[in-house]
């Protein structure tokens, strides 16, 4: 692999980094926030899971980051990834859960300004569409989890030492496969942009295809888990304890929650298991962790009446807001600045 190959793949890696560190944060947020998990045990679960995720599940959310806008110069690819990075490590420095989603649909858009290309008016609008509806169906999601539940612990009686270990398990569990379905689901955002120009070439292990795609998605997974290992701590205990008072039992429903809707968004299998039974399939878009996650904190503050830090998700809603938008503008000026002061194809 050529060195200018590694240079402009280090952007996704980088934006690898900058989702371990936010978005994959709050997948054990909660956990770790209300102490029933130690940060290095979720950490280490976090990360293998969401490279497992990302290499045989990442397929299918790419795809729909490809029609909104197909980037054929591998220079133009690293400037939306380094776009998408840069905003999201600076709203993480303000600890604030932001959507990396959010970050490259702002940057692929901020591309096809750049290059005269027509955003396709219908993918995007689906895109947005599950920007509001992640948050909506994690909440009732949530809501549902939370009354199943409780009606379990009414109907199974157990002693404080035998619900604190099962809750624990229920916690790593619920966040390994939430790690999967993050994995599988945003792994678009990190290297999606870089499929068509992949410079990795397909080879066979035991006799299982391993494509360039794959490889691209595997050192994505990695930028990812070294992104939960280095930083980030600190926006799990934004999450875990910043938006309502949390307890074991709802922590684990609202882990929960947020893994099955990132897996709805993510399974091709499932889409395709709808599709063949005649029914409506919930299209395969890299979808947010933090709005999943906080739309389930919410929801279950607001079903069982407990007090909600309003002004702290009023803070993460405007950088839901803002997050598309700043990363446009940064790709714009990026691109002017790696075309005409690198001499670099961007388009």
């Amino acid at each position: 692999m050529e060195l200018i190959t590694i240079i402009f793949l280090s952007s996704g890696l980088m934006l690898g980094w900058s989702l371990g560190a936010n978005d994959a944060a709050n997948v054990f947020g909660t956990a770790v926030g209300t102490g029933m998990v130690r940060f290095v045990t979720a950490a280490w679960i976090c990360a293998v899971m969401v490279t497992l995720g990302a290499v045989v599940s990442g397929a299918g959310a790419s795809d729909t980051l490809g029609k909104l806008g197909s980037i054929t110069a591998l220079g133009g690819a690293f400037t939306v990834a380094f776009s998408a990075a840069i905003t999201v490590y600076w709203m993480t420095r303000a600890s604030i859960p932001v959507s990396t989603s959010q970050a490259i649909v702002g940057a692929i858009i901020g591309w096809n300004f750049f290059s005269n290309t027509q955003t396709d008016p219908a993918v995007l609008t689906k895109i947005i569409f599950t920007w509001f509806l992640c948050p909506i169906l994690s909440a009732v999601m949530a809501v549902l989890l939370y009354r199943f539940v409780q009606f379990i612990l009414h109907n199974v009686k157990l002693g404080l030492f035998q619900l604190d270990g099962y809750t624990r398990i229920g916690l790593l569990v619920a966040g390994a496969f939430g790690s999967y379905s993050l994995g599988a689901n945003n792994i678009a955002n990190v290297m999606g942009v870089f499929v068509p120009q992949s410079p990795f070439t397909e080879f066979s292990v035991f006799g299982y295809e391993f494509s360039g795609t794959m490889q691209l998605f595997l050192l994505g997974g990695i930028a990812i888990g070294v992104g939960v290992f280095t930083y980030s701590k600190r926006v799990m205990m934004t999450v875990g304890n910043g938006i309502i008072t949390m307890t074991p039992v709802l922590a684990f429903v609202v882990v929960m929650a947020h893994s099955i809707v990132l897996f709805l968004f993510a399974s091709q299998g499932l889409k395709e298991v709808l599709v063949g039974a005649g029914l409506p399939s919930f299209p395969l878009v890299p979808v947010s962790s933090s709005q999943a996650v906080i739309g389930a904190l919410i929801g279950i503050g607001l079903y069982k009446k407990h007090p909600i830090q309003w002004e702290v998700a009023g803070r993460i809603a405007v950088g839901w807001i803002s997050t598309p938008i700043i990363s446009t503008i940064v790709c714009i000026f990026t691109l002017f600045v790696v075309k005409n002061l690198f001499q670099q194809q961007v388009m």
